[in-house]
C-alpha cells in the first residue's frame, strides 16, 4: 500500500525516537520470516498500519498504532534457534516484546496492551481491546503470511 510523500514524512516522525537507537536496530540481525528481518517485518507492519489507518478512516491513535507495531517483536532473540528460552516462541514473544518495549521505552497502557495480544488467536486469551490492537493483530498476520509464501525472499516488492 503505497503513501504519499507528505504521509511518509509523517510516519517517519511518529517513529523517529526508535529508528536509530540501538536495541531496535539490533532487530536487524534477526531472520523474521523467509530472508525478511525482524526490524523489516516491524517497520511493514507499522507502514501498513499506518496506510490502512489513514485511507480508511480507522480513527486509531496513530502514535499508539506505529509504535506498537514497531515494537510488537521487540523481543531480541533469534527464535530459530532451538532454546528452552524460548521453545514456545510464538506463545511467549508477545509478552518478552511487551517487557523489553516498557523496561527500554516506558511503553505502557493501551500499546503494551497492543504488543502483548498481537498474537491472537494463537495466544487466545490474550484478545485485543482497541482499534490499534486489532489492526497490528491483522496486519502482523497479513505481512508474516506474505513473508513466508514469497518466493522472492527479500526483494523490497515482497508487500505489493
Amino acid at each position: 500500500m503505497k503513501i504519499t510523500a507528505k504521509e511518509q514524512s509523517e510516519f517517519l516522525c511518529l517513529i523517529e525516537e526508535f529508528t536509530d537507537n540501538k536495541l531496535v536496530l539490533q532487530m536487524k540481525n534477526f531472520i523474521q520470516h523467509g530472508n525478511i528481518s525482524t526490524y523489516e517485518h516491524c517497520m511493514k507492519v507499522a507502514e501498513i498500519s499506518f496506510s490502512l489507518n489513514r485511507k480508511y478512516k480507522l480513527k486509531a491513535d496513530e502514535k499508539v498504532l506505529v509504535t506498537s507495531c514497531l515494537l510488537h517483536d521487540f523481543y531480541l532473540y533469534d527464535w530459530h534457534e532451538k532454546s528452552d528460552s524460548h521453545k514456545l516462541h510464538g506463545f511467549t514473544h508477545p509478552s518478552v516484546a511487551a517487557k523489553n518495549a516498557e523496561m527500554y521505552f516506558g511503553i505502557k497502557g493501551k500499546t503494551k496492551r497492543c504488543i502483548s495480544t498481537h498474537m491472537w488467536p494463537l495466544t487466545i486469551t490474550k484478545i485485543p481491546t482497541s482499534r490499534e490492537g486489532w489492526i497490528l493483530c491483522a496486519v502482523d498476520k497479513y505481512c508474516a503470511l506474505t513473508e513466508v509464501f514469497n518466493k522472492k525472499g527479500g526483494d523490497s516488492d515482497v508487500y505489493q
